[in-house]
């Protein structure tokens, strides 16, 4: 099993920066995937980053320019790092991987993070 942790979030001012880490840990052979979601009240959830194990990113339109995603595979940890943020960026961030495991194998399974919760406040 694959248990996902997230940090970093917070209360920010609009225009202010915050970085997001999401630590993997548990009994797997390789993460693949790692992205990065958010859900704000009354919305769906939505994918905003995501980065393919072999460096592969995308982005929603509605970070590009703002967000970077980045990964250390030392680590098993995937980041986002938020600039210039806005009100309208205020939500639960989920982080989420898919990962190859005993159970899993020759394919795998997809495993998601608590949530960290951002504030941008005007």
């Amino acid at each position: 099993q694959v248990q996902l942790v997230e940090s970093g979030g917070g209360l920010v001012q609009a225009g202010g920066s915050l970085r997001l880490s999401c630590a993997a840990s548990g009994r797997f052979f390789s993460i693949l995937t790692m992205s990065w979601y958010r859900q704000a009240p009354g919305n769906q959830r939505e994918t905003i980053a995501s980065i393919a194990h072999g460096g592969r990113i995308n982005y929603a339109d509605s970070v590009k320019g703002r967000f970077t995603i980045s990964r250390d595979d030392a680590k098993h940890t995937v980041y986002l790092q938020m600039n210039s943020l806005k009100p309208e960026d205020t939500a639960v961030y989920y982080c989420s991987c898919s990962a190859r495991t005993a159970n899993s194998l020759p394919g795998s399974f997809d495993y998601w993070g608590q949530g960290t919760q951002v504030t941008v406040s005007s």
